[in-house]
C-alpha cells in the first residue's frame, strides 16, 4: 500500500515514515503544500495523510484536489488544529477520518487500515476473486484454501493487480506504485520481471494458472477470467 505523509514538522514526519515502512507500507513524504500539491499531480496513492497547517498553505485545499480530480486515495487528516469547524469541513470535502493530534500510532494504524479497507475492498474483511482469497489484515492470501507464502513485494503486487483488475499496468506504473520514489533509481525495470514471475510460480504451484497476463509493449493485466 502506497501512502503520502504531508506534514512539516521534521519530527513527526520522520516518527510516521519509520512507523509506517516497518509496518510494510510504501511511503512518500512532502513537507509542504507545494510539494504535497505536486505528488498528487503526478503519483497515485492509496492513502494521503494530511496536516492541515503547512508552512505554505492550508491542507484542506489538498482535499479539495484530490477530490476535484477524481483521486480514489483514502484521506486521513491529521492536526493540531482541533477545532469543530475544521473536522466538518474536513469531512465534508471528502475526506475519510480526522486525527487530532496528538494521537497514539497504534491508532493511527488502525484508522489507515480501515479507510483502505473500505476504498479497496468495500469495507470486507476478506477479497475473493476467482480461485484466490485474500486476508488484508493478516497479509493472508489463499489458493483454494492454501496459504501462498509471498514476500512483501509479491503481496504487494498482487494487491495491486487486485485493485484494477483486466486494466493493463505499465511497468513505470507498477515501479511508482510498489517502490515509491526508490523507483526512480532503477536503470531498469528488470527487477519486476522478477518479482512477477515468482508470484506467478507461486500461484501457479496451486492451481491459480494465467491470471497475470504480459501485455507486450504496453504491460501486464489480471485477468477475471
Amino acid at each position: 500500500m502506497k501512502v503520502l505523509i504531508v506534514e512539516d514538522e521534521v519530527p513527526l514526519r520522520t516518527t510516521l515514515l519509520e512507523f509506517l515502512r516497518h509496518g510494510g507500507y510504501v511511503c512518500e513524504t512532502a513537507e509542504s503544500y507545494q510539494q504535497a500539491h505536486e505528488k498528487i499531480k503526478l503519483y497515485q496513492y492509496d492513502c494521503v495523510l494530511i496536516d492541515l497547517t503547512l508552512p505554505d498553505g492550508n491542507g484542506l485545499n489538498l482535499v479539495r484536489t484530490l477530490k476535484a480530480d477524481k483521486s480514489e486515495a483514502g484521506v486521513l487528516i491529521i492536526s493540531a488544529r482541533d477545532a469543530l469547524d475544521d473536522k466538518v469541513q474536513g469531512l465534508e470535502l471528502g475526506a475519510d477520518d480526522y486525527l487530532p493530534k496528538p494521537f497514539h500510532l497504534a491508532e493511527l494504524n488502525a484508522r489507515l487500515r480501515a479507510i483502505l479497507r473500505r476504498r479497496q475492498f468495500q469495507g470486507q474483511r476478506h477479497l475473493a476473486f476467482r480461485d484466490l482469497t485474500v486476508f488484508p489484515e493478516q497479509a493472508l492470501v489463499l489458493v483454494h484454501d492454501q496459504p501462498v507464502t509471498l514476500t512483501r513485494k509479491e503481496y504487494d503486487l498482487l494487491l495491486f493487480f487486485l485493485a484494477n483488475p483486466n486494466r493493463v499496468l505499465t511497468k513505470e506504473a507498477i515501479a511508482e506504485h510498489i517502490w515509491g520514489d526508490a523507483a526512480d533509481m532503477a536503470d531498469s525495470f528488470d527487477f519486476i520481471y522478477t518479482h512477477l514471475k515468482n508470484l506467478r510460480k507461486k500461484l501457479q504451484e496451486l492451481g491459480a494458472d494465467n491470471y497475470i497476463r504480459t501485455i507486450y509493449g504496453l504491460g501486464y493485466k489480471l485477468e477475471t477470467e
